[in-house]
């Protein structure tokens, strides 16, 4: 049974695990950063960016990196101590001393909890706050400019209330062909029609020109028209604005608030919200999981050396890289639901640890 009981032998496999797993984190940040650097000085000189800039951008962008590679630098770091005690035959002197393997795997397992701990509060409310500046920063001097492109676009603004625009301006902040309907008890109520929706920043509310509005009471039909109509809505000009890495700008609060936000006008790209949420519960349990799946690979001595015991769980953190992916793009695609998509490798994974776990020898 796992336990945080440890003694002189579990705090040495547990120092230097942690150790490792940092040391392996650093040099995959570096390689990172230097090829990333390579791809986007040329933006950089083009735009005139300061070195201070820069700077502040690579602060932001480093956690971002050290997040997304937790789950496989835990996994490289797991297999290469784990190999190292093999070929050592400090594991083989560790069973003979009557410890059990269990004992092994909990040191192991301990390092892993101290990680998808740390890593859940950096992805669900530190490194967002970061995003923020990476993701602005990347907008403006990295990407192309954006323009609103959608045509006939919808937006649930109430209960029973609907937005339809024919295009949108996001550089003017005006939308044309405007129709807002209100429905009770699925019968249409009210139509509004307008030419133009202008956003007003003084009054922060938008402005509809040249209207017309269609009611129904009491069986009769009122119409009424207008040059101007000031209206609030529960859209403002930021839902038209560049979405690109929206969801991780978010911390878990904002995230749910903005998939509440999103339920309630029935939009269509709320899976990606879903599976960024679900991401950030699943990862501290993929660490942990391809840990104790490490320390089973690559505990049993081979002849071919401790490199081949690092290329097999090479080949492991590969596969489940690629079942990952997969999976997220089942999701994206509506072809899966988001929970179970980015559930399904840990399951998977989760129940080949098993079974290797139950065929080695101890």
């Amino acid at each position: 049974m796992l336990n945080f009981n440890l003694n002189i032998i579990n705090k040495y496999i547990l120092k230097k695990f942690l150790k490792t797993f940092l040391f392996v984190v650093g040099i995959m940040v570096l390689v990172v950063v230097v090829i990333d650097f390579t791809e986007k000085n040329n933006k950089f000189i083009q735009n005139n960016i300061t070195k201070g800039e820069i700077l502040n951008y690579y602060f932001a962008f480093i956690p971002y990196i050290i997040s997304l590679v937790t789950p496989i630098t835990a996994f490289i770091a797991t297999v290469y101590v784990t190999a190292q005690l093999t070929m050592r035959t400090e594991i083989i002197a560790i069973l003979s001393s009557g410890k059990s393997f269990l004992s092994i795997i909990n040191s192991f397992f301990l390092g892993s909890v101290i990680i998808a701990i740390v890593s859940f509060a950096l992805n669900g409310w530190i490194i967002p706050h970061l995003n923020k500046e990476r993701v602005a920063f990347e907008v403006m001097y990295i990407k192309s400019p954006f323009y609103f492109s959608d045509k006939n676009v919808h937006f649930k603004v109430e209960e029973n209330s609907y937005l339809y625009l024919e295009r949108y301006d996001n550089n003017m902040e005006i939308g044309y062909n405007v129709t807002l309907e209100k429905f009770e008890e699925n019968t249409l109520k009210s139509k509004l029609f307008a030419r133009q929706i202008i956003w007003d920043r003084e009054t922060d509310k938008w402005k509809l020109k040249s209207w017309k509005s269609r009611e129904l009471k009491s069986n009769m039909e009122v119409i009424t028209h207008g040059l101007e109509l000031d209206t609030a809505l529960l859209v403002n000009p930021s839902d038209f604005d560049n979405n690109y890495r929206l969801s991780e700008t978010f911390t878990m609060n904002e995230l749910n608030d903005f998939i509440k936000l999103q339920n309630l006008r029935g939009a269509d790209d709320i899976d990606i919200y879903k599976i960024e949420k679900y991401i950030r519960f699943a990862q501290p349990f993929t660490v942990i999981l391809l840990v104790i799946l490490g320390v089973i690979i690559a505990s049993k001595k081979s002849r071919q050396g401790t490199g081949y015991l690092i290329v097999l769980g090479f080949s492991f953190a590969f596969a489940f890289i690629i079942f990952f992916v997969m999976s997220r793009a089942f999701a994206e695609n509506g072809s899966l639901s988001p929970i179970l998509a980015i559930w399904l490798p840990n399951l998977l994974f989760g129940l080949v640890t098993i079974y290797m776990y139950k065929i080695m020898p101890k």
